[in-house]
């Protein structure tokens, strides 16, 4: 079955079928879960626990960076580690700059904080600078290392990856004056040794990974949106997103009541770890 197909399934009504797959709907390979969430607290890596009061309904649904930060190193992240009510969205591409914009006011609306992956070649991230570059100098918007054409970078040789990388390196540095490192996300989660190599000698050390996804990288319906947000907004998540298609625009309110309910607290990457 190729992608598409796999996600015209997935929109008409075959969320279900992404419980345990290791396969997104646009090939994107993650950590989804097999089985329910544990409760808050059940989970511990044994690395120092996060220390942030937990959102509550009707409040803002990010208190900012944590007191104290959860030490990263250099392998690869798919959840949040440490006990907390924390939710780190991460939102990739930008093939459409409507949706890269959407996001912006919703973090400007709401106090919404999340961590876009950015693809360098879409124009998004250039209409959209006015808007995303306060974000970002503020801390409430992150950005990360996505390449700038989005290739599997397990087909390509090491000067082509090295090239994918610093180009968009260089972009978000003179655009924005941040340079994504120490984050980045290989395109549909393809990574190996070399890649990973390639990548930290750009000072990408961490691959980002997922736990959960709104598999929203192809068209699908609100109601499939807000579904997945219900099964994936969950402590301590990882959750991949993508700014490429309208129907996410007309559910920001939907992911706030789904935060709050959840006394959810939104988080980006430099929020929640120490590098």
């Amino acid at each position: 079955m190729d992608r598409r197909t796999f996600l015209a399934m997935l929109a008409a009504g075959g969320a279900a079928a992404l419980t345990g797959c290791a396969v997104e709907s646009d090939g994107e390979p993650g950590r989804l879960l097999a089985s329910p969430t544990p409760e808050p607290g059940t989970a511990t890596t044994g690395r120092p626990v996060p220390t942030t009061p937990a959102a509550k309904p009707g409040l803002p649904l990010a208190g900012g960076p944590l007191e104290k930060k959860v030490p990263i190193g250099k392998t690869p992240i798919t959840a949040l580690p440490g006990r907390g009510r924390h939710l780190a969205l991460t939102v990739d591409d930008g093939a459409s700059s409507e949706v890269v914009g959407a996001y912006c006011r919703w973090a400007a609306d709401s106090g919404a904080r999340f961590t876009f992956f950015v693809t360098g070649r879409y124009d998004s991230w250039r209409e959209n600078r006015a808007a995303l570059a306060p974000l970002v100098e503020s801390g409430q918007v992150q950005l990360g290392n996505h390449t700038w054409t989005h290739p599997d970078l397990t087909a390509l040789g090491e000067k082509d990856i090295a090239m994918e990388l610093r180009r968009t390196k260089r972009f978000l540095k003179n655009r924005y004056g941040v340079d994504g490192t120490p984050y980045y996300r290989p395109p549909f989660g393809y990574r190996n040794a070399s890649v990973d190599k390639v990548a930290a000698d750009l000072g990408y050390t961490v691959p980002t990974m997922w736990e959960g996804s709104i598999a929203d990288s192809g068209l699908v319906t609100q109601k499939f949106l807000i579904s997945m947000a219900r099964r994936y907004f969950r402590p301590q998540h990882i959750v991949i997103g993508h700014a490429n298609h309208d129907p996410v625009t007309h559910v920001y309110g939907k992911f706030t009541d789904i935060i709050r309910y959840r006394r959810l607290q939104t988080v980006t990457l430099d929020d929640y770890f120490r590098t």
